[in-house]
């Protein structure tokens, strides 16, 4: 089957927002900002009821602008405190356009999160379509449709046909057959099971049943975005039909909507399992150092009270906005504003910490070469992100009796490559030594402020344990109790298993770092990087 065209898709998903958008709840728009996202929102304009209210969510907006608020210039010009509505007010019945949702303070998308809950404005997440920042998680399980348009080249046309607003309810059937793609396709979630069922509702608005076409798109919308692993192949083997018993259908409904959007789920879920992306409810993006106060530069997060002195910097907005109710007690004298103290408020800022990815490398025995130059190709391409993404790189090797440092922290893609470039491998399984060595360096990087992930290239086996000797067993429990070390750290770690089939021995020492654990047999530098990423 023809993989299906994103704009086409992306078309339909928006039909289906302007028809119900209250039901699915809003739609999730991969790709950044051009001329094909502004003509598929001014269709969505188009399509959108003339009642229904669409408005954009400004950048940086607060508290008060949001949920409403005092009016400080009309506050002050009344001398009392006059009530302003909010922006969630203002559209709750409609949509509001999320530029940079990807880019939204934490606290921010829990409002907006609760809001959606309370049946508050349908979301359009607008994002530029990088996998290395992604909406809030909370966001994502609150919206139906997921497109990605970071591949359309084409502008639609505009229709001004408007959609059928009338959609049919689906069956019992319909309900279990989506719940069947669902399980087969690993998506727990049952928020994006009940998205599915509306999805299909609305996207068969003016017909009398929802068919199958409807059923294989809302799947392919909703479901397969989310999809956590491949599902099984159908048997091949048809059972044999006794003569004079009616013909049963080959494959179940669900079977045919999984077969339907089969080819949609390779390149999206293999990327995701590099990443680690392939939970319903997806962690904060990794690549990202932690969150951290800053005093003068930074995201801006609101205000606090406060003077401002040793660098912090005044709040004006909200220092009016505090002292406004005050200005009829206080006399207003002269037609001036008159502030204390206790009306100051000053700017809070959030930074991110530099993030050092420190790969692991199993350099031993004979396929030494092809994980070094894994590692290596890994590091040169992370390197080449790294001003962006405030990273540094790291690469300590282990074989023989020992682990070794063979690249210090840094940021140098020069650097990287005048050290890296005649690596060898070979030899004995010292996997204790190279994860204590990993161990100190991390912590040591934490101390500076640094926020330190691991990215461990093994098959989990050891054969050299921490004091030199060759012994299977001491070397196993040498492993695993400096994996522990690592878990009980607090170090976030990805372990990635590079046997040629899923090993026992991978996954236990991954669950011992408290790490995630990604199986990449003959991984390349770019799958590598992703999964670091």
């Amino acid at each position: 089957m023809s993989e299906v065209d994103p704009l086409g898709d992306a078309l339909l998903a928006l039909r289906a927002l302007a028809v119900g958008h209250q039901r699915i709840g809003g739609v999730w728009l991969r790709g950044g900002a051009g001329p094909i996202r502004e003509r598929l929102l001014q269709q969505l304009r188009l399509w959108l009821p003339e009642t229904v209210p669409i408005r954009p969510l400004p950048p940086g907006i607060d508290d008060d602008r949001l949920e409403g608020g005092i009016d400080v210039a009309a506050s002050l010009a009344a001398g009392t405190a006059v009530q302003r509505a909010g922006l969630l007010v203002e559209c709750w019945s409609g949509v509001l356009l999320v530029q940079g949702a990807e880019r939204l303070r934490p606290t921010l998308a829990a409002r907006l999160a609760q809001a959606r809950d309370r049946g508050g404005p349908a979301l359009v997440l607008l994002d530029d379509g990088s996998e290395e920042e992604r909406p809030a998680a909370s966001l994502i399980d609150r919206v139906g449709p997921v497109l990605d348009l970071t591949q359309s080249r084409s502008t639609p046309e505009l229709s001004l046909d408007p959609p059928s607003l009338v959609c049919p309810e689906a069956s019992e059937a319909d309900r279990q057959a989506l719940a069947g793609v669902a399980a087969k396709l690993g998506v727990d979630s049952p928020r994006a099971l009940l998205l599915a069922v509306r999805t299909a509702e609305v996207l068969a608005a003016g017909r009398d049943i929802i068919d199958e076409p409807n059923m294989i798109a809302a799947a392919r919308l909703v479901l397969a975005p989310r999809a956590t692993r491949m599902p099984a192949d159908p048997p091949m083997d048809a059972p044999d039909q006794i003569e004079g018993e009616p013909q049963e259908q080959s494959l179940a409904l669900e079977d045919v909507v999984v077969e339907a959007i089969r080819p949609n789920l390779m390149p999206d879920l293999i990327a995701a399992l590099a990443t680690g992306r392939t939970k319903s409810h997806p962690a904060q993006a990794r690549g990202q150092g932690s969150r951290v106060r800053a005093r003068a530069h930074g995201r801006p997060v609101g205000a606090r009270a406060g003077s401002p002195n040793a660098g912090l910097r005044l709040a004006l907005i909200d220092t009016l906005r505090a002292a406004a109710p005050w200005q009829a007690v206080r006399g207003r004298g002269n037609g001036r504003v008159l502030l204390r103290r206790d009306d100051l408020r000053v700017r809070r800022f959030e930074g991110r910490q530099t993030v050092l990815s420190l790969f692991v490398v199993d350099a031993s025995g004979s396929a030494a070469f092809a994980r070094l130059a894994e590692a290596k190709g890994a590091v040169e391409l992370l390197l080449e992100r790294a001003y962006a993404r405030r990273a540094e790189v790291a690469l300590i090797a282990f074989r023989g009796t020992g682990a070794e440092l063979l690249l210090p922290p840094t940021r140098s893609l020069a650097r990287a490559r005048r050290l890296l470039g005649d690596l060898a491998g070979g030899g004995a399984t010292p996997l204790a030594a190279g994860l204590d060595e990993a161990r100190v360096l991390a912590e040591a990087a934490r101390t500076k402020g640094r926020t330190a992930q691991l990215i461990v290239l093994t098959d989990g086996r050891a054969n050299v344990a921490r004091d030199g000797r060759q012994d299977r067993a001491a070397a196993m429990a040498d492993a695993q109790a400096a994996a522990r070390l690592i878990g009980g750290s607090g170090l976030r770690a990805t372990v990635i298993d590079i046997s040629a089939r899923p090993q026992r021995e991978a996954s236990s020492l991954a669950a011992a770092m408290g790490a995630r654990v990604v199986h990449l047999p003959r991984a390349g530098a770019e799958a590598v990087a992703a999964a670091a990423a």
